[in-house]
């Protein structure tokens, strides 16, 4: 999947991606991360089912 990253606060080690296509915004823990990410990058993730719904998992910048 595809996205741009809507918020990311790394002291706190969070934030939300926008799904590309949708309005869907996916939760994504900074474990979640394969590279640093800053609000407006564009990036590739997977999906993946949480305590709290789905989050975004091994995120990478394109």
């Amino acid at each position: 999947m595809q996205g741009i990253v809507k918020f990311f606060n790394e002291s706190k080690g969070y934030g939300f991606i926008t799904e590309d296509g949708s309005n869907s915004e996916h939760f994504v823990h900074i474990s979640g991360l394969i590279d640093k990410v800053k609000e407006g990058d564009a990036v590739e993730f997977d999906l993946k089912e949480g305590k709290k719904g789905l989050n975004a998992v091994n995120v990478k910048t394109i």
